[in-house]
């Protein structure tokens, strides 16, 4: 059994995802604790656009599709850059730049 990587939110990620939907927060929890004991979710695609090694978890609802970027490339925890709803077919510059802000932030810290 794999020990567990802890998660870490940057920013506001755990506030945006605390405002999901209880379902959609539920399974987007379900979701990362599988990428926590070293699985993939269930439905991700890269997210290269915001950095090498971002994974996008969908979440799809009545209320709507939202999603959770993360990545869990690093050995001591996995990250979770931001939580949005998708308004469109395609992911907002706004949310594609925070992520890409963050991401980046976090990459500073391990030089």
């Amino acid at each position: 059994m794999i020990n567990p990587k802890p998660i870490k939110f940057l920013g506001r990620a755990l506030e945006d995802l605390r405002a999901f939907p209880v379902a959609v927060r539920r399974e987007a929890g379900h979701q990362l604790d599988q990428v926590q004991h070293g699985r993939e979710a269930s439905d991700w695609k890269p997210m290269n656009t915001v950095g090498h090694g971002v994974k996008e978890i969908r979440i799809r609802d009545e209320a709507g599709a939202f999603r959770v970027l993360y990545v869990a490339k690093f050995a001591d925890a996995v990250y979770v850059v931001h939580c949005f709803q998708k308004k469109t077919q395609t992911t907002s510059q706004t949310d594609i730049d925070l992520a890409t802000k963050r991401y980046r932030d976090l990459l500073k810290e391990f030089i």
